[in-house]
């Protein structure tokens, strides 16, 4: 009989988070609410509010990274929701190279005076924790969108605390299976569901976890005023997704660390960036024409602007007129998915052959 007393490990509570109480004839997986209203006078009342498919959602991803959950329309949808807890013209501390989406929504409430934002390489804890005084947020990517930069996130988490800003760590990449902040004392924990959680490149969604239930309340009232909400059937499909989340990301590890060793030792590529852990790898070419030959010429990998799911997909970021000028021409992001490796290799190869 198992211990209840002993915690799960992490990939125990992938699978059984956010199920229903077991019972004869009860379903083992919550089932797919469409519902846009409720019966007054209990907790839901309104679409816009709760449903009971998002709750089992929440309920297991809060359970792995720590927190109280809040999903989202969107992976942008709930970095909107962070980004409007920092008052009107406070300083937002924010990686130098991160997410497109988030620098553009950046870029956007500088412009509308909204925010000032200080720009800051991550890799630096001390030139981030000097930043942080006088600052409202302090944003983190770790490892960063693409440049696979890692930030010291505790020294950080005490250094900005010590400074009075929260921390806010967007954990898309590493995944909870990685990496979890709030055991770092990170204040928010922000998600791409879209992406590894969701791991089948079929939904778009979000998530804000937090341990703090005061920020969990406002959280949670930005996305019922803003109407920011999932699609119960989003949220169905990424709590189905999210049950294979520890093998599919050990997997695409395990992939990306072979890859790694190959591309180390090949003639055609300057650089190979890889913080030593998950399934993103950027590699370096040399000039723009080189790192479009490689995205053209693979068959087996597909040319798309997502990642983390089970297909692997590759992109060459200074593509879009969003990327940091300081990301090369020629990097091209990977993100490895669960085909053979020895087949992903074989492509790889050949186009850049």
């Amino acid at each position: 009989m198992a211990d209840a007393s002993r915690p799960l490990h992490l990939s125990t509570r992938a699978i059984t988070a956010g199920r229903p109480a077991p019972g004869p004839d009860v379903p083992l997986n919550p089932p797919l609410v469409l519902a846009s209203t409720y019966g007054s006078f209990g907790e839901m009342e309104y679409g816009r509010y709760a449903n009971p498919t998002w709750s089992a959602f929440e309920e297991a991803l809060g359970a792995l990274e720590g927190g109280r959950c809040v999903s989202f329309a969107s992976g942008m949808a709930a970095i909107g929701a962070v980004l409007d807890l920092v008052p009107v013209g406070g300083l937002v501390v924010a990686p130098r190279h991160s997410y497109t989406g988030t620098v553009m929504r950046l870029r956007q409430l500088e412009e509308r005076g909204a925010v000032r934002v200080a720009w800051v390489d991550v890799t630096d804890a001390r030139q981030v924790v000097h930043a942080a005084e006088g600052a409202a947020l302090v944003w983190l990517e770790s490892p960063t969108n693409p440049a696979l930069e890692l930030a010291d996130v505790p020294a950080v988490v005490r250094g900005a605390h010590a400074a009075g800003a929260l921390v806010a760590v967007d954990n898309t990449f590493a995944t909870p299976v990685l990496q979890r902040p709030v055991e770092h004392g990170a204040d928010l924990v922000v998600h791409a569901v879209t992406k590894y959680l969701g791991g089948h490149s079929d939904l778009l969604m979000g998530a804000v976890v937090t341990p703090d239930e005061d920020l969990a309340a406002r959280v949670t009232a930005q996305r019922s005023l803003h109407g920011a909400v999932p699609s119960p059937f989003e949220a169905f499909l990424a709590l189905r997704g999210m049950r294979t989340l520890a093998v599919r990301v050990e997997r695409a590890q395990a992939s990306a660390q072979r890859l790694v060793r190959r591309l180390e030792g090949h003639a055609g590529v300057v650089e190979v960036r890889y913080p030593g852990f998950g399934g993103i790898v950027s590699v370096v070419l040399p000039d723009a024409a080189a790192a479009d030959a490689l995205v053209h010429g693979v068959r087996l990998w597909i040319a798309a602007t997502s990642l983390g799911g089970v297909e692997s997909t590759l992109e060459r970021r200074r593509r879009w007129a969003a990327e940091a000028p300081t990301i090369p021409e020629g990097l091209v992001r990977l993100s490895v998915g669960l085909e053979d490796p020895d087949d992903l290799w074989a492509d790889l190869a050949q186009a850049l052959a």
